[in-house]
């Protein structure tokens, strides 16, 4: 006879089973990244091949600051597995391939990822506990293996509001969702992708005490428009003062998010540095443009040092998305540069 095992059981064996590292980065409060990023790094030295043999191709194997480390060009999560030897994906997620071949990100540890998301979105949008998320992510739900998809459900499963939920084009349905958690006291968040939440606004629905949430992409459905030009169009259509952006992307599991200004706040297990465009290992100040690479120690078992295809720039406060190189797969900044 089969008799189950108490979630609490359950729970404890997954903590005393997790590597070390990973109990920091779950329990990490923002303090002394460089320390854990380095450790990050020794890890995935010994431990990600393909990631080792791109470190050894480029002669940085002992760095002692965060400009010192290689950071792996995000075109290997499409030629390449990139994931800590030992470990198998209980997850696979791929991007939706608008540029052509689709990105793989195996994820050994959906724990982790969860874990994260959930206390970047808590600390940057709010209690789900306290809302109704509306998803209007008709081609990340037609596409499939989407961390997107997976994030923004179990955001929604925490609800617990029957309300909640995803839609591909039922327009008036979400409207009538928004007013009936209105009635009830609970803040709407609607994550849209751009072309889906453009059709939206072009309903004219007031939407003014929603926190629009849009994840980027046109996906060859509209013309490509500028961050600015969205946003306006968004801000007029759905009636609402502020639109909000996410940036994340499938080779990461950490996320920022924009809420009023177009300033992303990166999550705390998230960091950011600004490279020249034609010197990968220069790094340049706060305020200027360049190539964006990517700290996130939540990718701990697969690679969490990333050259990404974003342009962007820092400042004090946060960072901004100014376009990209090319046509890489990104939610939340795939405008290009004007």
């Amino acid at each position: 006879m089969h008799i189950s095992t108490p979630l609490d059981v359950l729970i404890h064996n997954y903590l005393c089973s997790m590597h070390p590292l990973e109990k920091r980065i779950r329990n990490f409060d923002g303090s002394d990244f460089k320390s854990l990023a380095l450790d990050v790094f020794q890890f995935q030295y010994e431990h990600v091949s393909v990631y080792r043999d791109f470190c050894n191709f480029s002669g940085r194997i002992h760095p002692s600051t965060l400009e010192e480390i290689p950071f792996l060009p995000i075109h290997f999560f499409k030629s390449h597995r990139v994931i800590a030897d030992g470990y198998k994906p209980n997850v696979v997620f791929k991007s939706s391939g608008t540029g052509g071949d689709r990105s793989t990100h195996l994820i050994a540890s959906t724990n982790l990822y969860e874990h994260t998301f959930r206390k970047i979105y808590r600390e940057q949008i709010g209690n789900p506990q306290e809302q109704v998320i509306l998803a209007l992510l008709p081609n990340y739900l037609e596409q499939g293996e989407s961390s997107l998809v997976y994030m923004v459900d179990h955001l929604i499963k925490d609800t617990q509001s029957e309300q909640s939920g995803f839609f591909l084009n039922e327009y008036d349905e979400i409207v009538n969702r928004y007013r009936k958690a209105q009635a009830s006291d609970k803040q709407v968040v609607i994550f849209g992708v751009s072309y889906a939440l453009l059709d939206l606004a072009e309903r004219n629905p007031d939407l003014s005490e929603a926190i629009v949430i849009e994840t980027g992409g046109m996906k060859g459905r509209r013309k490509e428009m500028t961050k600015a030009e969205l946003h306006h169009a968004l801000k007029t259509g759905l009636n609402c003062e502020h639109i909000s952006s996410e940036y994340g992307m499938t080779e990461l599991l950490s996320q920022g998010y924009s809420r009023k200004d177009g300033l992303f706040v990166p999550g705390h297990t998230m960091q950011l540095l600004i490279r020249e465009v034609n010197d990968p290992y220069h790094f340049i100040s706060s305020g200027k443009t360049g190539g964006i690479n990517i700290v996130d120690l939540a990718n701990l078992y697969s690679c969490s040092f990333i050259e990404t295809q974003d342009l962007g720039k820092l400042n004090e406060n946060g960072f901004e998305i100014m376009g990209r190189f090319d046509h890489s797969d990104v939610r939340g900044c795939n405008l290009m540069v004007q």
